[in-house]
């Protein structure tokens, strides 16, 4: 499971677990800055909740200052967490102001002193880097060489640079350099980019040398994505589970975020379907779960 912002919160992990858990999950990114800081921890820690059904589980941090990035990881070890995380490849505009994220591409001296860090701060977990294969252009070589002379454990590659985003498909030729140059040092290497379900994945870490795939956009509104027994689901059923999360989203998260947080979901647990469209409006302007299950309720029975 990647980690996602305002998406792989604690609701939507325990879904997974529920439905098909993969073989690790991620937080959320936090920011190393606030971890660091007592008042930022007391909010960021809630961000953090985690229960033993999602083991192993790897906290995601991000930030550009060591002493920091030091601070952050002792913290993530010391609640618990299975393995640390540093964000490399975040394309968000005010993360790579921070110098944090995909910026770290630009200033790779920076980027080994924050693996370092890591290391240093959290030295009884794995340490692990995801980041992409360039910023402005694919410099695949220069720039993984650079993160594997720190000896993460692991390293997970994202195979667009910064100013692709998602706007083209991803170079897995590049991720495979990338694996060949981090296998050469010992280090575990996982693929990630544009894959769309479970058997396409193990497909790409076969044909391009890969210890795994990381699976981003390609699970939403499937908490079952993992779950290789699950082939087929029924309409019902992916409402029921689209309720469900909603509601589990309501009673463990708001406070912590708001519910339009949620809303996001719903374009991919409905579509594909007749009356797709004119559900997810109405979902859209939903305020509760209590809403949103009268909304699936009066669907339902008119399609039945």
């Amino acid at each position: 499971m990647a980690p996602m912002a305002d998406v792989t919160d604690f609701a939507f992990r325990q879904m997974f677990a529920k439905y098909g858990a993969p073989d690790v999950f991620y937080t959320e990114f936090v920011s190393a800055d606030g971890l660091a800081s007592e008042e930022g921890r007391k909010f960021l820690s809630k961000e953090l909740r985690f229960s033993e059904n999602e083991r192993p589980i790897v906290a995601q941090i991000f930030g550009a200052h060591p002493e920091n990035i030091k601070i952050a990881a002792k913290l993530v070890a010391d609640l618990g967490f299975d393995g640390l995380d540093i964000n490399m490849g975040c394309p968000d505009k005010a993360v790579i102001k921070q110098g944090a994220g995909a910026a770290l591409i630009r200033t790779p001296e920076l980027a080994r002193e924050v693996i370092r860090a890591a290391k240093e701060g959290a030295p009884n977990i794995p340490v692990s880097v995801k980041t992409r294969i360039g910023f402005n252009k694919i410099e695949t070589e220069q720039w993984i060489s650079q993160i594997v002379a720190e000896k993460p454990d692991c390293l997970i590659v994202h195979g667009r640079t910064k100013k692709e985003m998602s706007e083209v498909d991803a170079h897995w030729d590049e991720i495979a350099k990338a694996a060949e140059i981090a296998r050469e040092a010992g280090i575990t290497v996982v693929g990630n980019g544009d894959l769309k379900s479970l058997e396409e994945g193990i497909g790409k870490a076969e044909q391009f040398g890969l210890d795994g795939i990381m699976v981003g956009r390609g699970i939403f509104g499937k908490p079952w994505f993992f779950n290789r027994e699950q082939k087929e689901i029924s309409l019902e059923k992916r409402l029921e589970i689209m309720l469900e999360h909603t509601e589990l989203f309501e009673k463990e998260m708001v406070g912590v975020k708001g519910f339009h947080v949620m809303k996001k979901h719903y374009k991919a647990y409905v579509s594909g379907f007749s009356g797709a469209k004119e559900l997810r409006v109405k979902l859209m302007e939903a305020e509760s779960a209590s809403e949103v299950r009268n909304i699936v309720k009066e669907y339902l029975s008119e399609i039945q």
